[in-house]
């Protein structure tokens, strides 16, 4: 981390939440200006006790037009879109000519592109940059990256992505990176559920979880999910990984309308998807996405209990 930078340009950051708040916090070590904005202003104020030196923006005109970058990371893309062109407030009312946005969301690609046309108009540049590393790797910038657009344009910005993000890849043009992302989170989300049906075959069959993760980590079984996520929030009951079950269903949801759109046949992400719509309807609102092994030993005792009647 370069904490004596002497990169002038003012970064914007809009969205300080659990992913958003490390991420400015690391820009803000590193030396960088650094305007925040967050629809609860109690966001900033708490990144402001860990970072001083970073200012708070009472609105997305002043914040657009105190920057040179301006970077997202927002729930959705509907929710990016009312801040970036909505009407009322947003970062269009006072966007310069000149000014890159970062949009770090996992948003929706087909958004994003229509974004980066109605800006280009204005002689703003978009990158679409999503992560992936959750928060914890979002405190040790660590991240990754993936980015959609213009090449050039990345290795204008490279030098602050890397105070965030440990790989950066430059997957496609705009919107590539939401798409990444996407993919990237389907394959994750099926790990996981497989993952968890395994564990529950395995208890009911008398095999201990702590020992089944030992082997499926040293066997061809393991996987990201295997090795990270159930020791620290399943097996523990802990379920606090920092992304959401319902985050987790919109990615998915993005990934099987990527398969729709292109004519792709994909029956196990579309039977993936239903099966996380039916945990998150089931388990409490705000749930993490690791809850989903809950719900799934949740579907065998139900089961049971219809035997028995």
């Amino acid at each position: 981390m370069n904490i004596g930078n002497t990169d002038q340009r003012t970064i914007g950051f809009v969205g300080i939440g659990k992913m958003g708040l490390p991420m400015a916090h690391l820009l803000a070590l590193s030396g960088r200006s650094v305007i925040a904005f967050d629809s609860n202003p109690d966001q900033v104020k708490r990144l402001r006790e860990t970072s001083p030196s970073v200012a708070a923006a009472h609105s997305l005109k002043e914040l657009a037009e105190k920057s040179q970058i301006i970077i997202t990371i927002l729930p959705d893309s509907r929710i990016v879109e009312s801040v970036v062109v909505g009407s009322g407030d947003s970062l269009l009312a006072g966007i310069q000519p000149g000014t890159t946005l970062l949009e770090m969301s996992s948003g929706d690609p087909q958004v994003t592109k229509r974004l980066a046309l109605q800006l280009a108009k204005q002689s703003v540049s978009v990158l679409d940059a999503p992560v992936s590393g959750g928060v914890a790797r979002a405190i040790t910038g660590e991240l990754a990256i993936m980015v959609g657009g213009s090449e050039t344009l990345l290795e204008q910005v490279r030098d602050i992505l890397a105070v965030m993000g440990k790989a950066i890849h430059h997957v496609g043009p705009i919107g590539a990176g939401q798409a990444m992302k996407a993919i990237n989170n389907m394959v994750s989300a099926g790990g996981f559920l497989i993952a968890s049906e395994a564990l529950q075959i395995g208890q009911r069959f008398g095999l201990e979880p702590q020992r089944m993760l030992d082997v499926l980590n040293t066997s061809s079984g393991r996987n990201n999910s295997t090795e990270v996520k159930f020791k620290p929030y399943v097996l523990s009951e802990k379920f606090d990984s920092g992304f959401s079950i319902e985050l987790m269903v919109k990615d998915l949801g993005t990934a099987v309308s990527l398969a729709n759109a292109t004519e792709t046949v994909a029956p196990f992400s579309a039977a993936c998807l239903e099966l996380w719509k039916k945990a998150h309807v089931e388990l409490n609102q705000g749930a993490d996405h690791t809850a989903i092994a809950k719900a799934v030993q949740n579907w065998s005792s139900s089961h049971d209990a219809s035997k028995s009647k």
